[in-house]
């Protein structure tokens, strides 16, 4: 008896000719994109839908499997799934290497029936944080301050030149979309996820979130720009308690004070700036005229407030895993279905649709949406419609005429001489001064004379050896330099720790070690501030402090030593207690009772 082999929808594809007048460049955008939309077959349109992590290779590579983060293959991923969109996850060790990945996925996409080529995105990276779902390390590329420290330097020149410099290194490498900026208001000081936004004053950060998408999208949008995909619509700092929607407990979004409109207007500028594409947050809103389910699957959101009042015509996609549970680092990780737990996987993907979204983010399913368009769940005619935006961007953007980077190219762009430092010189300026107190002498603390004993902690002891000399304890020291970290509390599961969160108050046992360093020699505390700290404790002990918001030691150690100047104002409140960060309105910005130090708040030297 012979062995009878049922033939996919997607194997009999494979056979069909192909017109390739989708490649003229002398075509209108209009005219490739309807002429390739109506070769694609189903499988291949639901493709263009999922865009999930990708691992990126130490060698140039394709990528194996990574389990890690429950990833398979590149090959799989193209060849077997039919996804031409990715999130890349990692670094390789060189820009070169990374182009040559790139290249090599390039050709692996090229190798299939309509050679579609795959859009690369990436969260941040070009700063200080580590985590997986939110930003990385720079790597190989220049090192700047966060988002965050941007706003504490106040200069639209500035952060439209950072834009244009990350422009060009995301493009030598092949990277095309920037899953940011994030212009959330960080209107709640305990939530996790403003050392990414510009701070909590909303002319502020709707003018810096402008000049950030104009240096990375450039002049006039096209093979020479990175697409931003600006986040997330519609505001999503207001948590309540300040826990982030990433987990269940910090799933909804609040607005005590009646300020969801104040949480726009960030978003207009980004608008008038000509942002391509939009992320909801994860966050359901409550106690508002709006579906209180996540903003991904929110109609009246997506629909009513992005498409029809501001008239939103680019793409929109979810943030990630809004439809299928997972797990990260061997722990579970349910979807972000906040408000739909009840629905499965199938039905979230019909209301995500409904809402008026065109792609899902961190899901790899295309197979249930073709499902869903066999059983009649979904009309293919509701795909063109996303379809076309997403075939759009690839046309605009240049992929298929010039899919592939220059590698030699990469290595002089990335990290370069230049934009290294450009990177440093922000990451200086961005200091903020926050007290500086007199010496014996009458003599302001800071700057400090080079040459003295130092004592140090939190700083490579080669490094402050360059500016003094490094001696073993507090009390032979001149003056002792503390580097610390805002608080945050430890959380159950791994994933969670990357995400600071909870109390912002030192433990008492820090507050002790700070003043008894400080009743010795006298000592100079640099926190970094990827939130707001609550610095009340210790305030009146320490010589001098100052906040970074991503900073090296040596670009610290300039400042304290008077080699380069300390530009940076607070770009939020810093609150004097937790209670008053407590009794505080999540919605609400400079709410907390009697802040310590105040937005603007930043001492010249």
């Amino acid at each position: 008896m012979t062995d009878t082999i049922e033939t996919t929808d997607a194997a009999a594809s494979a056979d069909r000719p192909v017109d390739p007048t989708y490649r003229d460049a002398s075509l209108s955008v209009d005219e490739r994109v309807e002429n390739l939309l109506g070769q694609m077959t189903l499988e291949e349109k639901a493709g263009l839908f999922f865009q999930t992590m990708i691992a990126m290779s130490q060698d140039g590579e394709l990528a194996e499997a990574n389990p890690m983060f429950g990833l398979p293959s590149n090959e799989d991923q193209v060849i077997g799934k039919g996804m031409t969109h990715f999130n890349v996850l990692g670094s390789a060790p060189s820009a070169e290497l990374m182009a040559k990945w790139h290249n090599t996925l390039q050709e692996l996409a090229a190798s299939t029936r309509l050679g579609i080529p795959v859009t690369i995105s990436t969260d941040p990276r070009h700063s200080f944080s580590d985590n997986p779902l939110a930003g990385m390390l720079s790597g190989p590329f220049s090192s700047w301050p966060e988002t965050i420290g941007l706003a504490a330097i106040r200069d639209e020149a500035l952060v439209e030149r950072f834009g244009d410099i990350a422009r060009q290194e995301y493009t030598a490498v092949g990277i095309r979309v920037a899953l940011h900026p994030q212009i959330d208001l960080a209107t709640e000081p305990r939530w996790g996820r403003q050392v990414a936004t510009f701070g909590e004053d909303a002319e502020l950060t709707g003018k810096l979130g402008a000049a950030y998408i104009r240096g990375f999208q450039g002049a006039s949008f096209g093979p020479g720009s990175v697409s931003t995909m600006t986040k997330h619509f519609p505001g999503g700092g207001p948590q309540m308690d300040g826990e982030d929607a990433h987990f269940e407990h910090g799933r909804e979004q609040v607005y005590p004070g009646g300020e969801f409109e104040l949480h726009l207007k960030p978003f207009e500028d980004a608008f008038a700036a000509g942002t391509r594409q939009i992320m909801p947050y994860y966050g359901m809103p409550v106690g508002t005229e709006y579906e209180e389910v996540g903003f991904g699957f929110n109609k009246s959101v997506v629909t009513g407030l992005l498409r029809e009042r501001y008239g939103f015509e680019g793409i929109v996609c979810t943030d990630w895993g809004l439809i299928s549970d997972a797990e990260i680092f061997g722990e579970p990780f349910p979807a972000r279905a906040w408000g739909v737990e009840h629905l499965t996987p199938r039905e979230r993907v019909i209301k995500v649709l409904e809402a008026g979204v065109d792609q899902f983010g961190g899901e790899a399913i295309p197979e249930l949406l073709v499902e869903l368009v066999e059983a009649g769940d979904i009309s293919e005619e509701r795909l063109d419609v996303s379809a076309r935006r997403l075939l759009r961007e690839k046309f605009v953007l240049g992929l298929f005429d010039q899919p592939y980077v220059d590698v030699e190219h990469a290595g002089r762009v990335v990290g370069s001489e230049e934009f290294v430092a450009a990177g440093e010189a922000a990451q200086r300026a961005s200091i903020t001064v926050l007290t500086n107190t007199a010496t014996d002498a009458g003599a302001p603390t800071l700057p400090l004379a080079r040459g003295l004993r130092l004592y140090v902690e939190g700083i490579d002891e080669e490094v402050a050896a360059e500016y003094g000399t490094v001696v073993e304890t507090p009390v032979e020291a001149d003056v002792a330099v503390i580097r610390t970290h805002a608080p945050f509390e430890v959380r159950s599961s791994t994933f969670e720790n990357f995400f600071h969160q909870g109390s912002l108050a030192f433990t008492d046992e820090a507050v002790a070690h700070l003043r008894e360093v400080a009743a010795a020699v006298p000592t100079v505390i640099d926190v970094h501030l990827d939130r707001p700290a609550i610095l009340t404790p210790f305030v009146d002990d320490a010589a001098a402090i100052v906040g970074n918001y991503g900073a090296s030691a040596r670009a610290v150690l300039d400042v304290l030593t008077g080699a380069a100047e300390a530009k940076g104002k607070l770009p939020f409140d810093l609150p004097s207690s937790m209670a008053a960060v407590e009794a505080s309105r999540e919605d609400v910005p400079f709410d907390t009772k009697d802040p310590l130090f105040r937005f603007g708040h930043g001492i010249s030297l």
